[in-house]
């Protein structure tokens, strides 16, 4: 899909379309009315723009689309697209070794239980090892310092993902 593609898009088809790269309804509503966009570097910043006014709910909606990095499930249902991008995403933790990937499932349910959502890290170029470490380090965060750095996170997997959505058929 290119850009005037997406424009022409209904309001409708437009936020399945947005939906794939950020599990937010109301991101992907917003993203639906924010067209005509002309640029993928107006795409991007109107995403940014937008993601930042969200409310803690709406982020944590988007959290819930995704599958647990080591896992292959998200909590929430979510399009066949958004499946295959994050099984891309995570290509890393396929050559993990049983110990690390041990480890990720564990400090997986830990971070869970300490932040109430699961961990996100945009693992797009990641190791299991680099994922594993950075796991460690933000379980030390107090509960707003990771909200925000999750959905920074978010937000650089939305842009990936938006790049994708306009560069996949075209």
């Amino acid at each position: 899909m290119d850009l005037n593609s997406l424009n022409g898009l209904s309001s409708s088809e437009a936020f399945d379309e947005f939906l794939k790269c950020c599990g937010s309804r109301e991101w992907a509503r917003r993203m639906a009315g924010a067209r005509p966009i002309e640029s993928l570097a107006q795409l991007r910043t109107r995403s940014s723009e937008i993601w930042r006014t969200l409310d803690i709910d709406d982020w944590l909606e988007a959290f819930r689309s995704h599958p647990k990095i080591g896992g292959s499930k998200a909590a929430e249902k979510v399009s066949e697209q958004s499946r295959g991008w994050s099984g891309e995403e995570q290509v890393g933790v396929k050559s993990a070794s049983q110990q690390v990937l041990s480890e990720l499932d564990s400090l997986n349910k830990k971070y869970e239980d300490k932040f109430g959502f699961i961990f996100i890290v945009c693992a797009t170029g990641k190791s299991s090892e680099e994922m594993l470490a950075i796991l460690k380090s933000r379980l030390a965060n107090d509960s707003e310092t990771e909200l925000r750095n999750a959905a920074s996170e978010q937000e650089k997997i939305t842009a990936i993902r938006l790049r994708k959505l306009i560069s996949h058929n075209s």
